[in-house]
């Protein structure tokens, strides 16, 4: 719950809140309410639902506050992002280096460690519920351990399901961009699959070692190092406009080994 750190009386300039954007913005449209700001119909209520924030939507966003209220309440912008490019939060650590009267932000992101310390320095930040961090993560962590006991054809039919773009609605039923897009699935997938395999790997590399096999630790090893090398360049391509991303993914099925 995110209340606790709100204060109605002493509303901060800018919030950090890491987390499922639709568990979070529940409740700040809730307070939002609570303190008779109308979430719709309302030019002093902005809410933003993007997968990457890049330099023009941070260029957007200071011009945005910066306009002049149209009425006499506080101007709020609630605002989801999946992951920022430096030039944007190079321009937002400008943004909020000198706070606007009246104008309140709601940032809401899945890990503010993605972010420079100098922008987080700016916020009141509020961490990810931990016990609902760790029961997503174990969740991941189910489904990246099933990925890796699964045949080729299975692996390839999981990513298909894994990369379908879906629909969102807000509150008021108006269709929104849906926060989590292809690349952000996979490269989330991607992270926790990495994890997985490391874990695995180790527990291979002890077991092999206690029987004595020092031809199948060598094994275990550059069969490691081929998986996060191909992780690193699969992430790079990921990031660039343009590129395939379910054909990189199945070249991540293709490569992972059966454990």
């Amino acid at each position: 719950m995110i209340k606790e750190h709100l204060d109605k009386d002493n509303l901060h300039h800018a919030y950090l809140i890491e987390g499922d954007k639709n568990n979070i913005v529940p409740e700040i449209l809730k307070f939002c309410r609570d303190l008779n700001i109308k979430i719709s119909g309302n030019p002093d209520f902005c809410q933003i639902t993007i997968d990457n924030f890049k330099i023009d939507e941070a260029f957007n966003l200071r011009a945005m506050s910066t306009d002049k209220s149209f009425t006499s309440e506080k101007k709020i912008f609630v605002i989801c992002v999946n992951s920022f490019s430096l030039d944007a939060q190079n321009v937002l650590l400008k943004m909020f280096e000198e706070p606007i009267e009246n104008t309140h932000f709601f940032l809401v992101a899945p890990d503010a460690n993605s972010l420079l310390k100098t922008l987080v320095s700016r916020f009141y930040v509020i961490p990810a519920r931990q016990d609902l961090a760790m029961e997503d993560l174990a969740m991941e962590r189910q489904e990246a351990e099933k990925f890796i006991s699964m045949p080729l054809q299975k692996r390839i039919d999981f990513i298909k399901e894994l990369l379908i773009e879906t629909e969102e609605q807000d509150a008021e039923g108006n269709e929104i961009v849906a926060l989590d897009s292809t690349r952000s699935k996979a490269l989330k997938f991607l992270n926790i699959l990495e994890a997985v395999l490391h874990s695995k790997f180790v527990k291979n590399f002890s077991g092999l070692t206690l029987l004595g096999v020092p031809s199948g630790t060598h094994i275990v090893q550059n069969s490691l190092q081929i998986c996060l090398q191909h992780f690193f360049k699969v992430r790079e391509f990921l990031r660039m406009p343009g590129s395939s991303v379910k054909t990189l993914m199945e070249s991540v099925a293709l490569i992972v080994p059966n454990l």
